[in-house]
């Protein structure tokens, strides 16, 4: 008996990059048609994710901030080598 992938289940546990093979099992069922309140919101959505990209604007500097790295980076304040949490 040959060993498979661990969590295989089913004879097709082959990885492969061949784009002439399908992604999908065969067995898998053609989606259902959208209604028309989902294909709405689905443009309204993406309206708005192109809106937000078109408005994006650089962060301000901090003015009077401390110097080097976000002392934040951590989940708590660093300040000369010494944290704290808060």
């Amino acid at each position: 008996m040959e060993r498979g992938l661990v969590g295989a289940v089913g004879g097709n546990s082959e990885m492969t990059d061949d784009a002439s093979r399908p992604a999908a099992p065969a067995s898998a069922e053609p989606r259902k048609p959208l209604t028309p309140a989902a294909k709405r919101a689905l443009a309204e959505a993406e309206a708005r994710r192109k809106a937000a990209e078109a408005n994006v604007q650089p962060a301000a500097k901090e003015f009077q901030g401390p110097k080097g790295p976000e002392p934040t980076r951590y989940g708590d304040w660093e300040n000369k080598g010494i944290a704290s949490d808060f």
